[in-house]
């Protein structure tokens, strides 16, 4: 298959075609990615829908966050699969995750968060 009917365009026409093994483990980290996400956005979810014994402001607070988290993660998981097929593709150095930061910064505050309203409760 020709980098003209790949999707996406700018990714595959870049360099020339890289070892298979690695752009397989790149796709297995997009679908790490991808999991993580669906992990986030259930966990958001679980938080609210069972009326745990949290305070519930900070229980809220606490979904709200893990659900835009789970938001986050997807496009981490897209960019994060493009620039790196790219730069296999170029045989660059592989580039750091853009968001991985901030997504550990929030779960963490998520669980902070859900700490103290135990805690208040």
């Amino acid at each position: 298959m020709t980098a003209d009917r790949r999707f996406p365009r700018g990714v595959y026409r870049a360099g020339g075609e890289p070892d298979g093994r690695f752009s397989l483990a790149n796709e297995r980290t997009f679908l790490a990615w991808v999991r993580t996400a669906l992990a986030l956005l259930a966990g958001g979810v679980a938080l609210e829908a069972l009326h745990l014994p949290v305070e519930p402001h900070l229980r809220l607070a606490a979904a709200l966050l893990l659900i835009a988290l789970g938001v986050l993660a997807p496009l981490q998981a897209w960019l994060g699969w493009a620039r790196t097929e790219r730069a296999l593709r170029e045989r660059r150095p592989l580039p750091a995750p853009l968001f991985s930061g901030p997504l550990a910064a929030g779960v963490a505050l998520a669980g902070v968060l859900v700490l103290l309203g135990l805690l208040l409760r």
